[in-house]
């Protein structure tokens, strides 16, 4: 997340009072996207899959041995 301006390559989204810009092609691999705001600051969330990862180090397979 970071302050930008719009681009043609951008979607503007205004959710609450807050604008946001997010690259159309970023839009598409991540939807859906949500952030949250809470008392100490904010939490993204989104569709992307990063993958396996180190989940538990009881299964077989993990990145943990």
């Amino acid at each position: 997340m970071a302050l930008d301006e719009l681009k043609d390559t951008d979607n503007l989204y205004e959710v609450d009072g807050y604008k946001y810009i997010v690259d159309k092609e970023f839009m598409e691999k991540s939807k859906p996207i949500k952030v949250d705001f809470n008392y100490f600051g904010f939490k993204i969330t989104s569709g992307i899959n990063y993958g396996s990862g180190c989940s538990s180090c009881t299964t077989a397979g993990s990145c943990c041995s």
